[in-house]
């Protein structure tokens, strides 16, 4: 697959936040991503974590710009560069996988859709999140959507789900079955308010 034909990752607002970050970086921290890679590969720690912190406490640097300097420093080690990766870990699961599955075929055909991996869940977008959705234990899933809970009784208000406040509901999914015509309307609902 060509790059041309790979789906979008990223929006277009996210690109351009990501562009904001690279363009501002030598203004605001008073180096450039070169000199910040170059300081990068002196840190002591192994772990992304412990490199983030690391930068933080000796730097001032914070964890958007830790995150865009470690990535480039040690793109074998910045796991969102490597989005399959993250998809085959978080959806080991072969019941989870298939919900995951038939969500991705309800929202295939929405115009402009952007699907990215983040390390816990599978994000949705247009213009913003409109959905999301994580494994869970038993081989179910929570799918996070961009509608009010009294769309459908069905949904519940979310917990501590860990992804876009902008999802202000969620739908416990047992099996790739549940992924009816029901959850196709929800999803199209919440992307049209994306």
């Amino acid at each position: 697959m060509s790059q041309a034909d790979k789906p979008a990752t990223m929006t277009a607002r996210q690109e351009k936040w990501f562009a904001s970050i690279l363009e501002s970086m030598e203004r605001e921290t008073g180096r450039t991503l070169d000199e910040w890679v170059a300081i990068a590969r002196t840190c002591p720690e192994t772990k992304p974590g412990a490199r983030k912190a690391w930068f933080k406490t000796q730097h001032g640097i914070g964890t958007n710009r830790a995150s865009v300097i470690l990535g480039t420093a040690f793109p074998e080690a910045a796991v969102w560069a490597q989005p399959d990766n993250l998809r085959d870990a978080l959806w080991a699961d072969a019941g989870s996988r298939a919900i995951l599955e038939a969500i991705e075929a309800a929202v295939a055909a929405l115009p402009g859709l952007v699907s990215a991996q983040r390390k816990g869940f599978t994000a949705f977008s247009k213009d913003v999140q409109f959905a999301a959705i994580r494994p869970t234990r038993g081989g179910g899933a929570r799918l996070g959507l961009a509608v009010d809970p009294a769309a459908d009784p069905r949904l519940e208000a979310p917990k501590n789900e860990g992804w876009s406040e902008r999802l202000k509901s969620v739908l416990v999914l047992a099996s790739p079955a549940e992924v009816d015509a029901g959850v196709a309307r929800l999803l199209k609902q919440a992307f049209e308010r994306s």
